[in-house]
């Protein structure tokens, strides 16, 4: 299949795998209407399930990444219970910048574990100014647990979730990391 990025933010599905990415990536989307432009971080956009704040009235013109220096890395990990199943029993994204072996930002978001994609500040502010550890990354992965709000349906169970989320969260630091010391 194919699907664009606005697509999937105009769609506001809490299970959207490019909407996590693009918060990771501290993406900002350009809405534009009869009252002028605005930019509303993508965070913002959705509401509620299939819900955003563009009104009936607006158009989402753009979507700008900002540019990332050296020390930055990014990546998204789902889980899918199959390939015939192409929607996220729960996905992660996170991206960090690391200069002299600490992390100096950081950011974490989650897909398909509450009524909207979901960006765990104090998951990434945990991180900002520590050693890049195994240790920091569990206490990261904790607080996006804690941060799911989860529902029970057929593709999993809210517990089975709120440890995907733990999994995935540890899973998408740790290639961010390489990836960010692949880059400095």
């Amino acid at each position: 299949g194919r699907a664009t990025f606005g697509g999937n933010l105009c769609n506001a599905a809490p299970s959207g795998d490019s909407i996590p990415n693009m918060i990771a990536h501290r993406a900002v989307a350009t809405i534009a209407g009869p009252s002028g432009t605005r930019e509303v971080p993508v965070e913002d956009i959705c509401t509620g399930p299939g819900q955003s704040c563009i009104g009936s009235d607006e158009l989402l013109v753009s979507i700008n990444f900002p540019s990332n220096g050296a020390g930055f890395g990014a990546n998204y990990i789902r889980f899918i219970p199959r390939n015939e199943m192409d929607i996220a029993v729960a996905g992660v994204g996170a991206s960090v910048s690391i200069a002299d072996g600490k992390f100096t930002s950081a950011r974490i978001s989650l897909a398909s574990v509450a009524p909207t994609p979901l960006l765990v500040e104090e998951a990434g502010e945990a991180l900002v100014g520590q050693p890049v550890s195994e240790g920091v990354i569990q206490k990261a992965a904790d607080l996006a647990k804690a941060a799911a709000k989860p529902i029970t349906d057929m593709r999993g169970t809210a517990d089975y979730r709120r440890h995907l989320c733990d999994v995935l969260t540890r899973r998408a630091l740790n290639t961010a990391v390489e990836r960010a010391q692949g880059a400095s």
